[in-house]
C-alpha cells in the first residue's frame, strides 16, 4: 500500500490492536529474526503455556501478521511483513497530516 493509494478511512486497527498486547509484541519480536518457529520454540525460556502462545498467535494470524505452515506434526509460524508496511504507510499519512496542521498553526501564529 503506497501513501498515494492509502485510504485514511480504513485504519490499520487490527494490526495496532494485535500489537497492543505485550505478549504478542514479544512474539512478533522473536519472529522478526526471520526464522519460522514452532510453538515449542516460542514458549522456550518464557513462562507462557503452549495454549497461551497459540491463542496469541491466532490473534496475530487474524491480523495477517503471521502465517503458519505444517511441518509434520508441528505448525511453524512466520512473520508476514506486508501488514507492517501498511502500518508504516498509515503512520506516514497521519504524520504528514500533523505536519500540515502544525505548519498552518505556525503560519497563523506568525501572522
Amino acid at each position: 500500500m503506497s501513501p498515494r493509494t492509502l485510504n485514511p478511512a480504513i485504519p490499520q486497527a487490527a494490526v495496532f490492536a494485535a500489537l497492543g498486547d505485550r505478549t504478542r509484541l514479544s512474539l512478533v519480536a522473536r519472529l522478526s529474526r526471520g526464522r519460522r518457529c514452532s510453538i515449542s520454540q516460542l514458549t522456550a525460556s518464557t513462562r507462557l503455556t503452549r495454549q497461551a502462545v497459540t491463542k496469541h498467535l491466532r490473534v496475530l494470524e487474524g491480523a495477517g501478521m503471521v502465517h503458519s505452515t505444517r511441518a509434520g506434526r508441528e505448525s511453524l509460524f512466520e512473520l508476514d511483513p506486508e501488514p507492517f508496511a501498511g502500518m508504516r504507510d498509515y503512520l506516514d499519512f497521519v504524520s504528514a497530516q500533523w505536519d500540515q496542521a502544525l505548519g498552518r498553526l505556525k503560519a497563523f501564529v506568525e501572522e
